[in-house]
C-alpha cells in the first residue's frame, strides 16, 4: 500500500531513530526529534522501533491511504480529523481505502508524528530512511514531502497488533509552556564569567522562532565570556574557539547573548565554545517546545546523567513490553 500526500503541511519529513556511525564525516545522527513520542506511534500500529514515521512541524499533511491499514498519531497536541471527522491522538486509527487525514491548529509544542503499520518504506542510506534536508540524504529525495508523493509503506512486521491500543495516561509525554532541561557543564565553561555561568544555570531562558532540527535559540539575560586573548586560530569574539568537535546537545552562545541547543541535524564540529551539553534523556524536550516556551538548564552530575538515562530507557522498555 502507500499515502499519498494531498497537501503537504509545513515540513513533513521521513525520520526514524537516526543516521549513526557517520558523524565523524560530518553527517548528522538525524532521526526523529522526539524518539520516544515516534516510539510510541510505532508501537500502537504493531511496528518494531526501526520503522520510519512522518515528523510534522506546526502544520501537518493531509494524505490519503489507497488500502486498509492502521495509523496513529503521537506527539505534540493536535485535532486528528479522518475523512473529516475528529479522532483521538494517542490511539490507534483503523482506516479504510480512500480515507483521508487531515490535522487541526497545533495546541502545544512543534512536532507530532505518523506511524503506519508497516512503516514509510523509502530507500535506507547510510543505515537509515531519516530524511537530512542539507545534505539532501534520506527521506523522499533528501527533502521534505510535497504535494503529489506517493510514499510507499512496507509490510507490517507482525501479523496481530498489539494489545495496546491506546497509549496509557502513565506513559503520555508532558507538554507545557515551563520545562526543566537537565545539562553537563563543559566543554569550556571555565571561559564563561561568574555571572555568565550563573545567568546560564540560574536564568529563565525563553525560546525564540529560530528553532529548527539543527537547533534552537533561546532568548534571556545573556552569558557573557571572559575577555581573554584569543588562541592562535579563533575568532575574534570570546565565543569564539579553535574548530571543536561538537556533541548532540551542546549548548554555544555566540557573542555571549542567545545560547543555542545544536539538535539532531547540527554540524558535527566549529569555531564556538560549548558552554554546557543537554543530557541524552532530556533531548526529546525541545520537539515539545513552542516558540515562548520558558526553559531552566539545571547542571546535573555524570551519575545523574547516567541515572536518567537508564530510566529513559526503562520507560522505552515498558512502551515495548
Amino acid at each position: 500500500m502507500s499515502l499519498e500526500i494531498l497537501t503537504p503541511g509545513l515540513a513533513t519529513t521521513v525520520q526514524d531513530r537516526g543516521r549513526f556511525g557517520y558523524y565523524r564525516f560530518g553527517i548528522p545522527q538525524g532521526g526523529a526529534m522526539d524518539q520516544y513520542a515516534a516510539a510510541l506511534a510505532n508501537r500502537l500500529v504493531g511496528n518494531t522501533d526501526k520503522e520510519a514515521v512522518l515528523e510534522c512541524t506546526y502544520l501537518g499533511p493531509k494524505l490519503r491511504v489507497d488500502a486498509g491499514t492502521v495509523l496513529a498519531v503521537t506527539g505534540s497536541p493536535v485535532d486528528v480529523l479522518v475523512n473529516g471527522e475528529r479522532r483521538a491522538g494517542y490511539t490507534r486509527l483503523e482506516l479504510a481505502a480512500g480515507d483521508e487525514v487531515s490535522f487541526g491548529v497545533l495546541k502545544g509544542g512543534a512536532k507530532y508524528f505518523i506511524a503506519v503499520a508497516g512503516g514509510i518504506d523509502v530507500p535506507e542510506v547510510l543505515g537509515s530512511r531519516s530524511t537530512y534536508p542539507i545534505g539532501r540524504l534520506g527521506g523522499v529525495q533528501g527533502r521534505a514531502v510535497q504535494a503529489g508523493d506517493t510514499l510507499p509503506v512496507g509490510a507490517p512486521p507482525q501479523a496481530t497488533l498489539p494489545r495496546m491500543e491506546e497509549v496509557p495516561e502513565d506513559l503520555l509525554p508532558d507538554y507545557g509552556r515551563e520545562f526543566t532541561v537537565r545539562i553537563m557543564l563543559g566543554l569550556y565553561d571555565h571561559k564563561l564569567t561568574e555571572q555568565g555561568l550563573r545567568n546560564l544555570t540560574e536564568a529563565e531562558w525563553t525560546l525564540t522562532p529560530v528553532a529548527d532540527r539543527m537547533g534552537l535559540r533561546f532568548d534571556g539575560p545573556g552569558a557573557e565570556w571572559k575577555q581573554e586573548e584569543q588562541p592562535f586560530g579563533a575568532g575574534q569574539d570570546p565565543s569564539n574557539i579553535t574548530d571543536a568537535g561538537y556533541a548532540v546537545g551542546s549548548i554555544q552562545i555566540p557573542g555571549g547573548t542567545q545560547p543555542i541547543v545544536l539538535h539532531c541535524d547540527a554540524v558535527s564540529g566549529g569555531g564556538y565554545a560549548q558552554a554546557a551539553t543537554v543530557i541524552s534523556a532530556d533531548m526529546d524536550l525541545f520537539a515539545r517546545m513552542g516558540p515562548g516556551a520558558k526553559v531552566r538548564f539545571v547542571p546535573v552530575t555524570m551519575e545523574q546523567a547516567l541515572d536518567a538515562r537508564a530510566e529513559r530507557k526503562a520507560r522505552f522498555a515498558r512502551v515495548w513490553s
